[in-house]
C-alpha cells in the first residue's frame, strides 16, 4: 500500500455528509476500517487515509516507536489533500466536513481544523491533545478523554480547553471514568465495550447535529 492510499466508504443509498477518519498509531487496521463502515452505516461518506503507508501494529510500544519515524510533513500533506477528496465525494461538495481522530489522529484533527478553517465544521477526538493555538478555527469540538492516559497529561488537556475557550469555540469534553486510553478500540488491551458504546453514541449524534 503506497502513500496516498486509504479506505473509502459511503452510505449505500446516497452520499452523506463528509467525515475524515484519522486512525490511531496502530495504523489503518481492521478496527479502523470497521469504524469507517460504522460511520457509513450512520449516514456519513467517510475517507480514512492511510497515514502510515500500510504499516499496522498490534503492540502500542512498537506503534509509538514507529510513529517517531514517520515524516510529519508527508502526513500533514496527506490529511490536507484528503479533506478535498472527501468533500468532493460527499452530499454537498461545498459544505464543511467532520473529522474524527484517535490518538495521534486526534492531534492531527485538531491541527487540521486550525488550518483549514472554512472546510472543517466539526471535530471529534479520542485521547489526543494539540498545543497549536486554535485561534481562527470555526469548528465545533467534542473531545473524549480516558481517566488514565500515559500520553496526554491533565495539563495538556487543560491547555486545549483554554485554547478552545480563547478561540470562542463551541466545545465539549467527555470524561469516561474508569477507562484507559484505547478504551474505544475493539481489540485493544484497554477496550471497554460499555464506555465505547456511550462514546460512539455521543460521537455520531454530535457529528449529525453539526453536519446535517
Amino acid at each position: 500500500m503506497s502513500a496516498g492510499s486509504g479506505y473509502f466508504i459511503s452510505p449505500t443509498d446516497a452520499a452523506g455528509p463528509g467525515v475524515l477518519l484519522l486512525h490511531s498509531f496502530r495504523g489503518l487496521d481492521r478496527w479502523a476500517k470497521d469504524t469507517a463502515n460504522a460511520l457509513a452505516d450512520a449516514g456519513f461518506t467517510t475517507l480514512a487515509p492511510d497515514l502510515f503507508e500500510g504499516a499496522t501494529h498490534d503492540d502500542d510500544a512498537v506503534a509509538l516507536a514507529a510513529l517517531q519515524e514517520v515524516d510529519m510533513n508527508v502526513m500533514a500533506n496527506l490529511v490536507q489533500a484528503s479533506v478535498g477528496v472527501v468533500r468532493r465525494a460527499s452530499k454537498d461538495a461545498e459544505a464543511p466536513i467532520g473529522v474524527l481522530g484517535y490518538g495521534p489522529g486526534a492531534s492531527l484533527a485538531l491541527w487540521l481544523s486550525a488550518r483549514l478553517t472554512d472546510e472543517i465544521g466539526v471535530v471529534v477526538t479520542y485521547y489526543g491533545a494539540q498545543s497549536t493555538p486554535m485561534t481562527g478555527a470555526s469548528a465545533s469540538y467534542l473531545c473524549h478523554w480516558a481517566e488514565r492516559d500515559p500520553l496526554v497529561s491533565d495539563l495538556e488537556m487543560a491547555d486545549l480547553g483554554l485554547s478552545l475557550q480563547m478561540a470562542d469555540r463551541d466545545f465539549r469534553f467527555e470524561h469516561h471514568e474508569g477507562t484507559t486510553a484505547g478504551f474505544a478500540q475493539a481489540g485493544h488491551p484497554h477496550h471497554d465495550a460499555a464506555a465505547e458504546a456511550v462514546a460512539w453514541r455521543q460521537t455520531t449524534e454530535f457529528l449529525a447535529s453539526h453536519l446535517s
